[in-house]
């Protein structure tokens, strides 16, 4: 090989070397590029990631910042409730007709349990009243209404404060007296709508009733609704043949056909016992401690 061939060969090779340590430099260039000195090239990585999405403070403004909802309570935004708003509502929940069909002396009589309200979500006033005629618990025609201030105090639960008249009547001679009534009416677990109430006379005699019902939905408009109530007191008042302790428990189940949500008849069976001195009280004055009624009647709300 002369000289001039060997040199060739060499240059060739120099060449090849040469642009195979710029394929290896441009590689090492884009895979690992140098880091720019900064401020925070010292933090850990962590602290970088707490800082980028760290929350921007809280204002008034409506305004985003770095794109970052703002959660701030709006004070110049209208309510989004007018939970303040007046309503009236009136519901006659029991409105019903009793037939005598068990051949008794008593003849057919009735019975109503209408309640209703005027106000917003936290206050109310609230007007009840219902009666009956030849009970367990009363011989012969008893009604009784209440006025009452509700404060809403907790959701689906209602204080009620007020005042309760009562009137009895038997053989022709009326008797009334005056009760304040401290209550507590709502929804608890399970949908059963709760109504208890302390009475307290201008006398000091104490009472208390208690009243729940539960709706069961057998259709889109058949509702079988249960109902139990019961009434209890501390004394003995003969003269509204009341006895101390546990004075009666009615319990009766009706099923309604809503025509409308508003407006729906029924049909259904009411058993009503009073116990101990009540049941003395009532049989002495010719009524009967233990019934068993049919009952049909119609339910309206508006």
């Amino acid at each position: 090989m002369n000289a001039s061939v060997r040199t060739v060969l060499l240059l060739t090779v120099v060449g090849f070397l040469g642009m195979g340590f710029d394929a290896v430099s441009a590689f090492a260039k884009t895979t690992f590029p140098p880091s720019t000195p900064s401020s925070t090239s010292t933090r850990s990585t962590p602290q970088k990631i707490v800082e980028m999405y760290q929350l921007a403070p809280l204002s008034a403004s409506t305004e985003k910042r770095d794109g970052l909802p703002n959660v701030a309570p709006q004070t110049d935004w209208p309510s989004p409730v007018e939970d303040e708003k007046k309503h009236i509502f009136i519901l006659a929940d029991v409105l019903e007709y009793r037939p005598n069909m068990g051949g008794s002396e008593s003849g057919n009589d009735y019975r109503w349990d209408i309640e209703g309200w005027y106000g917003g979500d936290y206050n109310r006033l609230w007007f009840k009243t219902e009666g009956q005629q030849n009970s367990a618990f009363k011989a012969d025609y008893d009604a009784d209404s209440q006025l009452l201030y509700g404060r809403f105090f907790q959701q689906y639960y209602d204080f009620q404060v007020g005042g309760r008249l009562e009137t009895q009547s038997y053989r022709d001679h009326n008797v009334t007296r005056g009760l304040v009534v401290i209550g507590l009416q709502g929804l608890v677990p399970y949908n059963y709508e709760i109504e208890s109430a302390l009475f307290v006379s201008c006398l000091g005699h104490v009472s208390a009733r208690l009243t729940t019902t539960k709706d069961l939905s057998l259709s889109q408009r058949l509702i079988l609704q249960l109902r139990l109530e019961t009434n209890a007191a501390i004394q003995r008042v003969k003269k509204f043949t009341t006895g101390s302790g546990l004075n009666n428990v009615e319990g009766g189940a009706r099923l309604r056909y809503e025509i409308r949500r508003e407006f729906a008849p029924y049909v259904g069976v009411s058993l009503d016992r009073s116990f101990g001195e009540t049941a003395t009280f009532v049989r002495k004055e010719g009524g009967d401690s233990s019934q068993i009624r049919f009952v049909v009647g119609v339910r309206v709300w508006f």
